[in-house]
């Protein structure tokens, strides 16, 4: 395999429990993911929850060598460094790459989910007049069962609108760009992965990574 897939090759150990599509994406026309050849890249979750942060983070590092958590790195020690001196400090330590996630918005809508109609079930005329004598009343009320109505209702779900970048610290520039939206979140740690996965789904198809 190619090195510069060593990028954004994410081995998904769990089925997402959340339903995650890409809603935008951008990319650099001049440069590709693929063209970068990363050997390090850092990793930033920005999230005001340090819990949080450090499951995101973790989640997307254990996926791949490469990727560095920037809790290890970009910590209380040297948050009140300029953006040029930081920057210093991740080139000193051989970064080439950057990637953050960012949660853009949290919006909460509600849908109609329509009943369910059950209709008449009647069993066959084979068995109306010899197979319902001589059997109890479950094999005769089964012939002429009422129907059966399972009324709709309102539910409500909440959508997470999330911006993953593609920095090259080599350029200084933002490469690619997309966001995500995701419902019914039960598990920050699997959303995660939807989100690279559908991530990587997309710089497929723009030409960032190369088809499989």
């Amino acid at each position: 395999m190619r090195k510069y897939l060593s990028l954004l090759v994410i081995l998904f150990l769990a089925s997402c429990s959340s339903n995650t599509v890409i809603v935008s994406s951008w990319r650099d026309p001049k440069i590709t993911v693929a063209q970068e050849h990363f050997k390090k890249v850092l990793v930033v979750a920005l999230v005001k929850d340090e819990a949080s942060r450090r499951t995101t983070e973790n989640r997307i590092a254990a996926s791949n060598p490469i990727f560095k958590t920037s809790y290890q790195y970009m910590n209380g020690t040297n948050l009140h460094l300029t953006k040029e001196q930081q920057l210093k400090i991740l080139q000193d330590e051989n970064f080439d790459g950057v990637i953050t996630m960012r949660l853009v918005s949290k919006e909460k809508e509600t849908s109609y989910v329509p009943g369910t109609y059950t209709g008449m079930y009647y069993g066959g005329f084979d068995g109306m007049y010899t197979g319902m004598y001589g059997y109890g009343f479950g094999n005769w009320y089964g012939m002429y069962s009422p129907n059966f109505y399972d009324p709709g209702y309102y539910q409500e779900t909440t959508s997470y609108m999330v911006e993953t970048n593609i920095f090259s610290l080599k350029d200084n520039k933002l490469i690619w760009t997309g966001t995500t939206k995701s419902e019914y979140v039960t598990d920050l740690g699997q959303t995660v992965d939807a989100i690279m996965q559908a991530a990587v789904k997309e710089m497929r198809k723009d030409g960032s990574l190369p088809p499989k």
